[in-house]
């Protein structure tokens, strides 16, 4: 099996990859998959949400995307310019289209038929959530239980209590699950991690035309996200009432770079880049189109250093962004096959420690470094967020979410020219620190892992 880089980045909707658009893709599965004479006898549904999801799902945007879920939406089409009204129409009238326009309609009421467990969670993940349908008659006729275990990838229970992610079952060229297993296949076969992912892409199906021509649409999509962030202004839904600043910011360094020059800042880029991973992730925190990468959460750190490469680093070329995609995408692959992407699992280092990591390989890559020195930086990239915990004040992806993209977006710079100054030989390797993480994670606190009842979350209350 192997993870392909157009599974690692999926364009979605903001708030949360595992918190909205892992519910949105579990309730349209459930809606999708019942059998015709069984979808015609429903006449009510009801949804579950247990562990994280429950305790976040309010702030996180859960309930509207379950809701849109059952009426057939996906996260990747979806309109979100009219999905919260939908939504909100569907609570107050009391009626939901259960599978979209050629569904059925049924009655639908959000206290009993939404239901935020906040102290409960199911045993495989903390992310767990269960769909059950009735007929008139009050008999069960359908009953799934699924798990959003991050970066809006989904999983079905099977009773076996360890379901895995099914991917392609296609055999690829050169499968691994570990850094080492990629270097090997790098060394053995004299190529560059891009490389090795885009032949690895080929054998699932896509042309190189049609890989370069998707992933640079991914790019695309980031970087109207950046331009979308940058200008709207206002502030963000939700009780906190969170000032957007990169629109503000936009207009004061677009002027600076226009004023006559009296003194030469050397941190101009950095002031950008930061700007570039507020703008998108004032766009999530909004409920906007976005890209995860490898969550939602996390989605302003790639786009904001491959933003950096294409404005500050000319001589990358046209193929940057397919080469950076590429390259950060199969460490993401090994993250996603062999650890977590999950804040609700392992915290934010599972989440913007993944990105940082994924961002500083991509970068590393497109600066001509070695395969080692990718893997060093992507290497340095996490071990520098090991222990970094989940806690969304609120419950809500803004505080302290946006600037923690944008402090890792410098960091990811900061990894990949520390190993691009090396010769990629590494006391830690790269497998070590994931396994570290998942050490740490288990370690920790479940407080700590977007339950929004520790650290930041409860101490900004109390002061």
């Amino acid at each position: 099996m192997a993870v392909s880089a157009f599974d690692m980045f999926k364009i979605g909707i903001g708030p949360s990859s595992s918190h909205t658009v892992g519910p949105m893709r579990a309730a349209a599965r459930f809606a999708a998959e019942l059998p015709p004479e069984v979808r015609c006898r429903v006449a009510r549904v009801r949804a579950q949400l247990f562990g994280s999801l429950g305790a976040t799902g309010h702030g996180h945007g859960s309930r509207p995307a379950v809701i849109l879920g059952l009426e057939g939406e996906l996260p990747e089409s979806v309109d979100t310019t009219t999905a919260a009204a939908r939504a909100d129409e569907v609570i107050s009238g009391h009626r939901l289209r259960l599978g979209g326009a050629s569904g059925i309609e049924i009655n639908f009421d959000e206290n009993t038929d939404l239901v935020l467990h906040r102290r409960e969670r199911l045993p495989f993940h903390p992310n767990g959530m269960t769909f059950d349908a009735w007929d008139e008659a009050g008999a069960v006729v359908a009953s799934r239980t699924f798990y959003s275990i991050g970066g809006g990838f989904v999983l079905e229970d099977d009773g076996s209590g360890q379901p895995s992610l099914q991917h392609d079952a296609r055999p690829v060229p050169f499968p691994f699950r570990s850094g080492e297993e990629l270097l090997e296949h790098c060394r053995d076969h004299r190529m560059s991690i891009a490389e090795v992912q885009m032949g690895n892409e080929l054998a699932l199906g896509r042309t190189e035309e049609e890989v370069r021509e998707g992933l640079l649409h991914i790019w695309q999509v980031m970087d109207g996200c950046i331009a979308a962030g940058c200008a709207t202004s206002g502030v963000l839904p939700g009780g906190l009432k969170v000032r957007r600043r990169a629109h503000r910011m936009h207009k004061d360094l677009a002027a600076r770079s226009k004023a006559p020059v009296v003194t030469i800042d050397p941190l101009a880029a950095m002031d950008w880049l930061t700007l570039w991973a507020l703008a998108v992730n004032e766009e999530n925190a909004a409920g906007g189109r976005i890209v995860t990468a490898p969550t939602n959460g996390a989605a302003g750190i790639i786009p904001s250093v491959l933003k950096y490469v294409m404005t500050y680093l000319p001589n990358a070329g046209e193929w940057a962004p397919v080469d950076f995609l590429l390259s950060a995408a199969a460490i993401g692959a090994i993250y996603q096959q062999s650890a977590s992407i999950s804040g609700a699992e392992v915290g934010c280092q599972g989440e913007v420690g993944v990105a940082c990591s994924m961002a500083a390989a991509g970068l590393c890559e497109v600066l001509g470094g070695s395969p080692q020195q990718v893997s060093n930086a992507a290497e340095i990239g996490l071990e520098h967020h090991l222990g970094l915990t989940c806690d969304p004040v609120g419950g809500l992806v803004q505080i302290p979410c946006i600037e923690r993209n944008a402090v890792a977006a410098v960091q990811a710079i900061t990894a990949a020219r520390l190993a691009l100054q090396g010769d990629g030989a590494q006391v830690v390797s790269l497998d070590q620190v994931i396994k570290t993480m998942m050490m740490t994670g288990k370690d920790m606190s479940t407080k700590y892992k977007e339950t929004a009842r520790g650290g930041l979350a409860v101490n900004i209350v109390e002061c």
